[in-house]
């Protein structure tokens, strides 16, 4: 019994720790305060799209895409940040690599085919631009 406690302590500390998404000490600035999902997790993808160009993204928030690599987009941000979509591509397509996260222009890439509607409008987090 008292090993759980010590555990769960040990967790609140290193919790604790982390109070605020960063890079080098630094908060991370939100890209936008809303975004558009298919539901209100925004865990169901958009859309498929393929990449039109190479982009190397310019920080942890953005996600480093090839030329005809397969961009599955979860999230289109609005206001100020309406330029960015966020979504994910795979490794490889075996998937020996994980699926990596973030954000891209939506001008670098051409929707194909659309999976649900992004017609629910959620509210950004922190959390949505954190940098691990």
């Amino acid at each position: 019994m008292m090993t759980w406690s010590r555990v769960f302590f040990g967790v609140i500390i290193l919790l604790s720790a982390f109070p605020e998404p960063t890079i080098g000490g630094r908060p991370m600035p939100k890209l936008a305060d809303r975004k558009l999902c298919a539901d209100e997790e925004c865990s169901h993808p958009i859309s498929m799209a393929v990449a039109l160009q190479d982009y190397v993204a310019p920080d942890c928030r953005f996600l480093t895409i090839q030329r005809g690599q397969v961009v599955y987009v979860f999230s289109k941000l609005k206001g100020r940040g309406r330029l960015f979509w966020g979504g994910s591509v795979q490794g490889d397509y075996y998937g020996d690599l994980a699926a990596r996260l973030g954000f891209f222009p939506s001008s670098i890439v051409r929707e194909d085919q659309t999976l649900k509607p992004g017609k629910i409008d959620v509210k950004t987090d922190k959390w949505d631009f954190y940098c691990q």
